[in-house]
Order: structure tokens, then sequence, then C-alpha cells
């Protein structure tokens, strides 16, 4: 993920933009894990700062193992018809 953030932050990012941040989404039937990815260039202000504005990773967990469910869900369906 550092690899993409560095070249997001080198060749895409805009001037007035702040540094990328990576969020990693993934699931399987045991499990949902999400983690954060930031730059190695980030100040720790800048990161703190980050962490404050960050969705919380327990509500992304839910929503995950919520849209797993409805994916799920539907691979069901579409193999019944």
């Amino acid at each position: 993920m550092d690899f993409y953030l560095e070249a997001l932050d080198r060749d895409i990012k805009k001037e007035n933009e702040n540094p990328s941040v990576g969020v990693i989404l993934c699931t399987n039937k045991e499990e949902k894990i999400v983690e954060y990815a930031m730059s190695r260039n980030l100040s720790p202000t800048m990161v703190s700062e980050y962490t404050l504005k960050l969705i919380d990773k327990k509500l992304l967990e839910d929503k995950l193992k919520q849209i797993s469910e409805i994916v799920e869900e539907n691979l069901k369906d579409s193999e019944n018809n």
C-alpha cells in the first residue's frame, strides 16, 4: 500500500491536497478487517489530525459485514435461478 500511496501523492495529488490515506477492506466468512495506511512522509501532527477525521474502524467493519451478507445472499439467489 505504501508504494501506491507514494505514487498517488507524487504523480496525481494536487499541491493544495493533503497526503493520501489508503483504506484496506478485507472479508471472509470468519472475519472482517479494516485497516488504514498513511504515507511514511506524514508528520506525527498530520497523522493525529487524520485519525480524528477518519471514519471509525468499527463502523466500517459493520458496513463491510452488511455488504458481504448482501453479496452472499445475491449469489445464493443467482445459483437457485
